[in-house]
């Protein structure tokens, strides 16, 4: 009996040492794995706030922060991009399709954002362009319709959103009819944009005719939505001759809303030379998504006048060398005299351009910012109402879109200048994803922006230092808290 009893005690011994063991050993393990995975973001020189914030996730957030650091931050799915050489010489290729013969006079006091964009983005400056703005879902889609139709040669589609809703499936039959009459139509999407479309709904457009391409297409993309690096552009080529460009997908809530009200955005149809700028774009995304160089004169016809407009096609991404939206955003910030006026739904700037817009201001320049009241993304939404406060005692007037979700891009500056497209005002749209923006420089185009911002005053209420200074503690605190990961999200 007693050798029974020491034998199963040593067995239990046994057994606590052996449990313990494998927790000591799985410890162990987990911090030599959390320390290397610190010291490779270390090493890869990041933004130094981007680095500390990846440092406290993996730190405090055990196991969880390797597998949430596996999907959002590693750089290995930047090796899939196409590379920055076969970058610069697709986008040489296609500009030698380009009718760039005029001489054009810029405007002299823009003449440093046109030869910086040129330069760090071989963009050059389009004239003879007609602008069109739409500021609902329904007069964009009524107007893309329109042009579809009309379509007799290609159709080219791009967008990071396209549902598999009503108005997903109206473009659809659309596409399947002209593809069926003769004309090439290609469709390029974000795969993790357009996640929640089912497979069926692409395979009834390439049935039909169409060819139809994901962008950096992923095995998960439930556990991806948000990782790196996501092509955020909305283009459509008709024929080489109209475009359309601006914040809008493919989906009902463009035209339907949201809970909270309406969905308002902005877009625009392009006519005239600046058309060729889309065109180079689509073409390079569509070469990096199916390996297919688009290389016929016929895409890039020749363009008569059709407007008096000035434009650059500005495009930037991970793998340019240079932020190319964001310097041409900033180099424009700086060079105001009169006013700013920016709509975005999601305020993360870089200190950059927080920086800019404070001391615009504070010089005297009418800085106001829209973003809206109510967001589709919480923890953004959260973060974002950080930055308020230091923008309200730099003199930055900030206005709430009460009316339902604010999605629109758009910037006007002094009458003169209008930039919009895809990249919202954060840090994501800057540093990883692929975007796209217009910069035209206009009077009249720059008056029409400016009215849609002075109307959307209407339907927004201007915050007040003294009253934001009140809000509870507990939002204040949690609004601090989210702000130390703005660099991730």
């Amino acid at each position: 009996m007693t050798d029974l009893l020491l034998n199963i005690n040593i067995k239990s011994v046994l057994e606590v040492f052996s449990a313990n063991n494998f927790i000591l050993v799985f410890q162990l393990l987990y911090i030599l794995t959390a320390l290397g995975v610190v010291i490779v973001v270390i090493s890869e020189n990041r933004n130094p706030l981007k680095t500390i914030a990846w440092v406290l996730v993996l730190l405090l957030l055990p196991l969880v922060g390797l597998i949430f650091y596996y999907f959002f931050g590693e750089d290995h799915r930047k090796q899939r991009l196409i590379s920055r050489k076969m970058h610069k010489r697709l986008n040489r290729k296609t500009l030698e399709r380009t009718e760039l013969k005029e001489s054009l006079n810029p405007p002299v006091e823009y003449k440093g954002l046109i030869n910086l964009l040129n330069k760090v983005n071989n963009c050059p400056l389009y004239g003879g362009n007609k602008i069109t703005f739409y500021s609902d879902g329904e007069s964009k889609f009524e107007a893309l319709f329109e042009e579809i139709k009309k379509a007799t040669k290609h159709i080219h589609l791009q967008y990071y959103i396209f549902m598999d809703d009503k108005i997903g499936h109206k473009v659809k039959d659309l596409l399947i009819e002209k593809a069926r009459e003769g004309v090439e139509v290609r469709v390029l999407y974000d795969a993790m944009g357009a996640w929640k479309s089912k497979k069926k709904f692409y395979k009834e457009m390439e049935a039909g005719g169409v060819q139809v391409t994901p962008f950096l297409k992923v095995a998960f993309p439930i556990l991806t939505s948000r990782v790196n690096y996501r092509n955020h552009r909305k283009v459509v080529v008709i024929d080489g001759e109209v475009g359309f460009m601006g914040g809008m997908n493919i989906a009902d809530r463009y035209i339907e809303g949201n809970g909270s009200g309406i969905w308002r955005d902005s877009h625009f149809k392009l006519e005239g030379r600046a058309v060729h700028g889309l065109q180079t774009s689509f073409v390079i995304d569509w070469y990096a998504s199916r390996n297919e160089f688009l290389t016929s004169n016929k895409y890039y016809p020749q363009l008569e006048s059709k407007g008096n407009n000035l434009m650059q096609i500005a495009t930037s991404g991970p793998t340019g060398e240079f932020k190319e939206i964001h310097q041409g955003i900033f180099q424009a910030i700086t060079n105001a005299k009169e006013y700013i006026y920016i709509q975005t739904p999601y305020l993360i700037p870089t200190d950059a351009l927080m920086l800019a817009l404070q001391t615009a201001a504070l010089s005297g320049v009418d800085v106001r910012i829209m973003i809206p009241q109510n967001s589709d993304t919480t923890f953004v939404q959260i973060a974002s109402m950080s930055f308020i406060k230091d923008f309200l005692e730099s003199k930055v007037k900030i206005h709430l879109f009460t009316a339902g979700f604010l999605h629109s891009k758009l910037m006007v500056i002094d009458d003169n200048l209008t930039i919009t497209g895809s990249a919202n005002m954060d840090v994501r749209s800057f540093e990883h994803n692929f975007e796209i923006d217009a910069f035209i420089y206009n009077r009249e185009t720059a008056l029409a922006a400016k009215n849609i911002f002075l109307d959307d005053m209407q339907c927004s209420d201007l915050i007040a230092l003294e009253t934001w200074n009140k809000r509870p503690r507990h939002k204040r605190f949690a609004e601090s808290f989210l702000r130390l990961f703005t660099p991730l999200l």
